[in-house]
């Protein structure tokens, strides 16, 4: 389906972190659809990230792929920084990098909470903060947050994830107010069970609880979220800010 010219990208320049696989991957390649030049971040997943650019490329869109770890400052400023190089510019952020951790608290260590909060929620200050430098400059910019409903109902195992998702909901509304006035909007998508790597190592008894808890009865496609990030990310969304867009079957209902 070709996207109306209000639905168009044309011209804008995208990054997305954790881009190499699942929902970045589902993004990065919808919005190159659309006509964004986009960077592909990862940390690790070398190869996996220069599939997706290989894939842009193929589909005739422009693409680089660049290796930070965005849960640290300075690397998230090289992001942004080689993003305006080779881009020229920076017009849509999207704060995709999570991980889990997930356990009781009284088995939980500090150190998974630490490194939920900082690959989630530090991750979003950084590369938020380090985007807007350009945003502001050109008065022009879509910042998109992908959380979680864990976010939002919460998720037992998950006091670490679901906080750290709900922190991106309470930035998001904050961050929306302050930058308004220059023409950015803010809007987190939160995404509820969607067919990612994430649910792999998940029990089977689980995922099945978990589907009967979702009106639509059926995950979610990554592509399914790479579609919203995409509206939020055009002309037609141009007066929606502070938002927190469910896409989730219908499981949270708010």
């Amino acid at each position: 389906m070709e996207p109306t010219a209000s639905q168009s990208l044309e011209g804008r320049m995208a990054v997305i972190t954790g881009a190499s696989r699942g929902i970045g991957r589902a993004v990065a390649l919808e919005l190159s659809r659309r006509g964004a030049g986009v960077i592909v971040n990862y940390h690790q997943a070398a190869q996996a990230a220069q599939e997706v650019v290989d894939q842009v490329e193929t589909l005739g869109g422009r693409a680089f792929a660049f290796q930070a770890d965005v849960s640290n400052f300075e690397q998230a400023q090289s992001l942004v920084k080689f993003s305006v190089e080779k881009l020229g510019k920076l017009d849509i952020l999207v704060n995709n990098a999570g991980i889990t951790r997930d356990t009781l608290i009284m088995m939980m260590s500090e150190e998974d909470w630490d490194r939920v909060q900082d690959t989630n929620l530090k991750s979003t200050f950084n590369c938020s903060k380090s985007a807007l430098r350009h945003m502001l400059r050109q008065r022009y910019g879509r910042i998109i947050n992908i959380t979680s409903i864990s976010g939002q109902m919460g998720n037992a195992g998950q006091t670490n994830y679901s906080a750290s998702k709900a922190g991106q909901i309470g930035f998001t509304k904050a961050l929306a107010r302050e930058v308004a006035p220059r023409n950015i909007t803010v809007n987190a998508i939160a995404a509820g069970f969607i067919d990612t790597e994430i649910w792999q190592d998940v029990p089977e008894e689980i995922k099945q609880a978990t589907l009967a808890l979702i009106p639509l009865g059926r995950k979610g496609l990554p592509e399914e979220i790479a579609y919203a990030v995409a509206f939020l990310a055009s002309d037609q969304a141009a007066y929606i800010t502070g938002q927190v867009l469910g896409v989730d079957g219908g499981m949270a209902m708010m």
